[in-house]
């Protein structure tokens, strides 16, 4: 359940639905689920095992496997990639935070689209208010990473995720039956291959690995924690199903609505907030369920960044262990708070038009980030512990897993690595 928590976020709630949109529908769906059962189950089976045979952390996991240091570049694109993602990810959890408060305020009573649309934009543009609802989930983050995994992360997510479920499939079911509803499911199933370009590739191959939580080093340092007799399949397959289908469930309640209520599936990264909103006013006690979905949306950003932090601070500990001054989990937390507090501040700064300068080819932070991370840190992480447990690994150190022959063999060596390269370089124009 804490792997689950960690990818069951604002990926499939959030990012999964606007980046279908933004790419066509039916057919991205068919190659997100391509991707996350041929690439990605292999790398999060190889994610948890790297972890789990070194008993590390995303930082010394490569070294107590191999006894080198060459491999450690890879724990650093690992951490770059967690910080690049945090960057923009603790502003959109506070953007759950901001409408779960504004929901209970009735605000939205009486908006239409136009207005929904205006509120949303109202907001992004204050930087002092996303900066201190990010604030507020930094440190929310903080306070359960305080305590170690299985008192902070796993007391959450076992009784936190159940109750998201339930509640997506409910909201699927009463989306459906809206009036146009079922223009949003033929838009989302129905594919239309002829929207698919190599760059629609990556971004489904982005997409997933992101909402998988592969290559970041987050399962290495989750795998890190298992127990011995923990079954690695099992849990790999259990964890992406339970992503596939609350990415669908997600799916199916923004899509109708967006037909339902006359928005565009094109919306992008504000389409969850000017949707829902909408389609809540004409629900059975429109404040209770937007309190109650806001809220859950919340609990799932928590559950991820919580993932992300954990990496940091894992990171941190053991980097410093061998210091004049080593940094325990307590002071580890405080420190990678500080830099997320400012990492987020230039992101909001960024957005809000605040600091022009703050911009990479006229894009600001956020949708820089946001690209970099999904687009090339993610997939370059993948890559890397697919090259180093296809290649580089020990034979050894996988004697006695039932799947390492498997992943050793075949689809680390060749089949994830190559397609992997190919489909970038075709995306950057190279080939």
């Amino acid at each position: 359940m804490a792997a689950a928590g960690s990818a069951i976020g604002l990926g499939s709630i959030w990012k999964f639905p606007y980046v279908v949109g933004q790419n066509g529908g039916g057919a991205f769906i068919i190659l997100y689920i391509v991707c996350s059962l041929v690439f990605g189950l292999p790398l999060v089976m190889n994610e948890f095992l790297i972890g789990k045979l070194s008993g590390r952390s995303a930082y010394g996991a490569f070294r107590a496997l191999t006894g080198t240091n060459r491999w450690q570049w890879l724990s650093w694109v690992f951490l770059v990639s967690v910080i690049v993602i945090m960057s923009f990810y603790f502003l959109v959890t506070g953007w759950c935070f901001y409408y779960m408060v504004e929901a209970a305020s009735n605000t939205f009573a009486g908006m239409d689209a136009a207005a929904l649309r205006a509120h949303f934009s109202a907001f992004e543009a204050n930087a002092l208010q996303m900066t201190i609802y990010a604030a507020i989930a930094i440190v929310l983050t903080a306070s359960v990473l305080w305590f170690d995994v299985n008192k902070g992360i796993e007391r959450l997510s076992k009784i936190l995720m159940p109750i998201l479920f339930l509640f997506l499939i409910l909201m699927a079911a009463h989306m459906i039956s809206l009036d146009g509803g079922t223009a949003g499911l033929h838009y989302l199933f129905m594919p239309d291959f002829s929207k698919i370009t190599s760059k629609v590739i990556l971004q489904a191959m982005g997409l997933s690995f992101f909402t998988l939580s592969v290559g970041m080093g987050i399962l290495i340092t989750y795998g890190g924690y298992m127990p011995k007799d923990q079954n690695v399949t099992s849990t790999s397959v259990q964890m992406i199903v339970l992503v596939i289908i609350v990415s669908l469930l997600s799916g199916m309640i923004i899509f109708p609505a967006v037909f339902a209520y006359g928005f565009s599936p094109s919306e992008g990264p504000e389409l969850t907030f000017v949707t829902l909103p909408a389609v809540f006013q004409h629900m059975f006690s429109p404040t209770l369920t937007s309190v109650t979905f806001f809220g859950l949306m919340c609990v799932a950003a928590l559950t991820s960044t919580i993932s992300l932090m954990e990496v940091v601070i894992a990171f941190i500990c053991e980097a410093t262990s061998t210091t004049k001054h080593p940094l325990n989990r307590h002071q580890s937390t405080i420190v990678t708070a500080l830099i997320l507090v400012v990492a987020n501040t230039l992101c909001i700064l960024s957005m809000t038009g605040h600091a022009d300068w703050l911009t990479v080819k006229g894009q600001n932070l956020f949708n820089s980030f946001n690209a970099l991370s999904t687009n090339i840190l993610i997939p370059v992480g993948a890559l890397g512990t697919a090259l180093f447990s296809g290649w580089f690994v020990p034979k050894a150190r996988y004697q006695g897993s039932r799947v390492g022959s498997f992943l050793y063999l075949v689809v680390l060596r060749w089949l994830v690595p190559i397609a992997i390269v190919i489909i970038f370089l075709d995306s950057i124009n190279i080939i």
